[in-house]
């Protein structure tokens, strides 16, 4: 199958920190990110880090199961993944970078999908979107915990 890869960038009002600590708080993730019905850590690193996570997301009308494995190697400036093991996916890799910036954070999301069932374009693309569309809700996520005076 062809592989399909994506980015996107948003500027979040939150710190760097505060949408690094979000984004590897992955136990919370059923709370903020809509496709993401379940998690469970698998393993964690000395740090007591979540290194591989398996999660069950919507996807494509219908529910998939895929276990990432975590790269704390530039954390907090970045988190990246990539797939151990997933029901739909052959690829599912991907990284955070976030950069501060004068209004907050500059995030940008990398994804690189492969599906191992043949799916038309435009159903990839929309997939993909929802996929990327976890980004604004990260940014809601981060800017609501935001203490305003």
């Amino acid at each position: 199958m062809a592989e399909e890869q994506a980015s996107q960038r948003m500027t979040i009002k939150a710190s760097p920190e505060r949408c690094y600590g979000i984004s590897a708080d992955f136990e919370c993730y059923v709370e903020w990110a809509s496709d993401i019905k379940e998690v469970e850590i698998v393993s964690r690193d000395a740090q007591g880090r979540a290194v591989r996570v398996a999660f069950r997301a919507a996807a494509m009308g219908r529910s998939t199961r895929y276990i990432l494995e975590y790269d704390y190697s530039v954390a907090p400036e970045g988190l990246s993944w990539h797939l151990i093991e997933g029901d739909l996916e052959s690829r599912l890799d991907g990284r955070l970078v976030f950069d501060g910036c004068e209004d907050g954070t500059e995030v940008t999301y990398h994804l690189a999908v492969e599906l191992k069932v043949p799916v038309p374009g435009f159903l990839k693309r929309r997939a993909e979107t929802r996929i990327l569309d976890t980004l604004d809700e990260l940014r809601v996520q981060a800017e609501s915990r935001v203490k305003r005076p």
